[in-house]
């Protein structure tokens, strides 16, 4: 529940098994190492789910809204990918 550095347990599903990515800082506050933003962690898990993360939007309010957000330069994270 800390805004600036979290972590996230993932199994099965097409990712590495066995390994760390990133790293936070000494006291766990902030993202020290490979930071990924929120955006990407949702493109990553869209993307194991057979889900094109840049193509998949749903209709909101009279828009057509993406599940990633707003933003083009969200990227899979492919090295967590097995």
């Amino acid at each position: 529940h800390n805004p600036w550095g979290y972590s996230v347990w993932l199994a099965g599903g097409g990712v590495k098994p066995g390994m760390a990515y990133g790293a936070t800082d000494d006291v766990g506050l902030r993202a020290a190492d490979k930071p990924v933003h929120v955006r990407n962690f949702h493109a990553t898990l869209l993307h194991l789910l057979g889900l094109d993360p840049k193509a998949l939007s749903y209709f909101h309010n009279g828009l057509d809204e993406r599940l990633i957000g707003p933003t083009d330069d969200v990227e899979v994270v492919h090295d967590i990918l097995a």
